[in-house]
C-alpha cells in the first residue's frame, strides 16, 4: 500500500484555498494547514482559516506572523491606500509585493521539517488580476528554488509546489469545491471585510466571487455587510 502523502496547505480562509484543502483531504493526504498573518487590514480571514482547518480535520494548523504591512505598498496592508472598487488596467493596488514568495518560503521551511512531499497553494492565473506570483512561471521557478536551496532538495526529495486551481475559472472551482463538501459561507474573500467577516460586495474579489456563483449556477452564501 502506498504511503500517505504529507502536504502543507496554504490556507488563507478564502474560497480558493478552502477548495485546495478540500481536494487534498479528499485525495487522502495528511494535511498540515499553514495560514500567514502578513499584516492584512482585516483578520476575519484568519478566523475563517481556523474554522476551515477544523472542518477538514487537518493534522495541524499553524498561523505564522510575517508582517509585510510594515513595508506598505499595497492596499491590502496599508490603510492609507484605498481598496479599488473598479476594474483597472495593469496590476492593481491590491497586489502585495512578494506575498506568495514569502508564503511559499515559510511553507517550504515547515514542509522540510515535516518531511512533506507537497505544498498546495490556491494560485489561479485566470481570476487573479494578472498578479505575477499567481502564474505558472512563478510556480515553476519556486520549485526550482526548492530543489536548489534545501537539504531535502539536494537529497532529491524537495517538496513539490502544486497549484491545482491554476487553470480553472471561478465557476469550475466552485463546482468542484461544492462537490467536495466545501461550505463557502465559511470563507472570506473580500479585500475589505468587516470584523465579522462580512463582505463589501464592491471590491474586485467580491465581484469575481459573486459572478463565479452566478456562472456556476450555485446560490451565493456570502455574508454581506
Amino acid at each position: 500500500m502506498a504511503a500517505t502523502i504529507r502536504s502543507v496547505i496554504l490556507l488563507s480562509g478564502g474560497l480558493d484555498s478552502a477548495t485546495v484543502l478540500a481536494a487534498a483531504s479528499a485525495a487522502g493526504h495528511a494535511c498540515y494547514a499553514l495560514t500567514i498573518d502578513y499584516g492584512q487590514r482585516h483578520l476575519a480571514e484568519l478566523a475563517a482559516a481556523r474554522a476551515l482547518a477544523a472542518r477538514f480535520a487537518v493534522r495541524e494548523h499553524r498561523i505564522a506572523r510575517v508582517d509585510l504591512g510594515q513595508f506598505g505598498g499595497s492596499a491590502l496592508t496599508d490603510s492609507s491606500l484605498a481598496v479599488p472598487e473598479a476594474a483597472s488596467a495593469g496590476i492593481p493596488a491590491t497586489y502585495v509585493p512578494a506575498r506568495n514568495t514569502v508564503m511559499l518560503a515559510v511553507a517550504l521551511a515547515w514542509a522540510e521539517v515535516l518531511g512533506a512531499q507537497e505544498i498546495h497553494i490556491g494560485a489561479n492565473a485566470i481570476d487573479y488580476s494578472g498578479y505575477p506570483d499567481c502564474r505558472p512561471p512563478f510556480i515553476a521557478a519556486f520549485n526550482a528554488l526548492a530543489r536548489a536551496a534545501t537539504k531535502a532538495g539536494l537529497e532529491g526529495r524537495a517538496p513539490i509546489v502544486q497549484a491545482p486551481l491554476m487553470e480553472l475559472g471561478k465557476p469550475d472551482i466552485l463546482r468542484w469545491g461544492t462537490a467536495l463538501g466545501v461550505d463557502y459561507g465559511m470563507t472570506v474573500s473580500c479585500y475589505q471585510a468587516d470584523a465579522e467577516g462580512r463582505a463589501c460586495g464592491r471590491c474586485d474579489a467580491c465581484r469575481l466571487r459573486a459572478q463565479g456563483f452566478v456562472d456556476a449556477g450555485l446560490p451565493d452564501p456570502t455574508h454581506y455587510a
